[in-house]
């Protein structure tokens, strides 16, 4: 940590966000001037199609200690975090999305637990302004997801968060491209707490996600973080074999002690068949989720592709 002021780096994924820029830009220069700490903001546009391009130009034009990073396309959210995070050049950085669900204000507190020793400080999720159903499914994903990792993953903390230097430069020396951040957050280990606060509705326009794109992405966190799927074939194996040899105990007790009421014929067989052609499917399809995360991290392609800089020259750190 600096011996002078500390040096805080704001990351924030753009997409779809740029009404909420100007705002999430103001009040995170309010924040980081009442706490006294040297700052930069860098914006991650990750090829948003409103006007969030021209908007983050201007900004940047005003102040050079806002970076913009423009992404080719959408690469998602957890690789905008890792863009911004390997050309961040803070003491800590701060992990927010840009619609202004993650209130600047929280840092104040997230600042505090880092200036006690903390590594890593999240945001705890205590209520959310959303509809019962999607507050329903994401309490459910937390604990299914915790209950199902094979390391502890704290309950309602999403990637709202203040990560130290020694870690951001853990997680940006991962190669892996199918990046869960709170889940390679928690697996980095260090001093962590949580933090709780209220998360807002978005402040302009309505949500890009949905049920199936969030359930979408929660079998990719669970699959990323847990071997419990193939143990379930393991087990689903086992229990299928134990079935089919009650089974045919109890067929052939049936046919010896009373012949008229064993089953018969082929709508047995066509049962049995179905039954077990759906537990095959079910195990292939496990399998195949995790053969195409295989797939995806040995073709060694890049987590997302860079259009522009705006205020930022790479290779150039050492004079920032």
């Amino acid at each position: 940590m600096s011996e002078t002021k500390p040096k805080l780096s704001a990351i924030i994924a753009c997409y779809r966000d740029a009404q909420a820029v100007p705002v999430m830009y103001s009040r995170l220069r309010a924040v980081f001037a009442k706490l006294g700490v040297d700052y930069e903001i860098i914006f991650v546009n990750d090829g948003s199609p409103d006007n969030s391009r021209e908007v983050l130009a201007a900004l940047a034009a005003a102040d050079n200690r806002l970076l913009v990073i423009n992404h080719a396309r959408n690469f998602g959210s957890q690789n905008a975090f890792t863009s911004g995070m390997r050309i961040a050049s803070g003491d800590a950085v701060i992990l927010m999305d840009g619609d202004l669900q993650d209130p600047p204000e929280v840092i104040e507190g997230f600042y505090h637990k880092w200036r006690e020793g903390y590594d890593v400080v999240y945001g705890v999720r205590e209520t959310r302004e959303a509809s019962l159903l999607m507050q329903s499914a994401y309490k459910m994903f937390y604990r299914v997801f915790h209950f199902l990792s094979y390391l502890p993953v704290p309950l309602d903390a999403g990637d709202f968060s203040l990560i130290s230097r020694r870690v951001t430069d853990v997680l940006n020396g991962l190669p892996e491209s199918n990046r869960f951040m709170r889940g390679l957050r928690a697996w980095a280990g260090f001093k962590q707490v949580g933090v709780p606060y209220m998360r807002p509705e978005r402040m302009f326009g309505s949500t890009t996600n949905s049920f199936l794109r969030n359930l979408d992405w929660a079998r990719k966190a669970i699959f990323s973080f847990s071997y419990a799927p193939l143990d379930f074939i393991i087990w689903l194996a086992f229990l299928a074999v134990a079935g089919s040899f009650v089974a045919i105990l109890g067929q052939v007790a049936v046919r010896l002690l009373y012949p008229d009421l064993a089953p018969h014929g082929f709508p047995t067989v066509i049962i049995l068949t179905l039954f077990m052609g759906g537990i095959q499917m079910l195990c292939l399809g496990i399998i195949g989720s995790y053969l195409s995360h295989i797939y995806d991290e040995v073709k060694r392609r890049p987590p997302y592709v860079v259009e522009s800089y705006l205020n930022y020259v790479p290779g150039k750190d050492a004079e920032r």
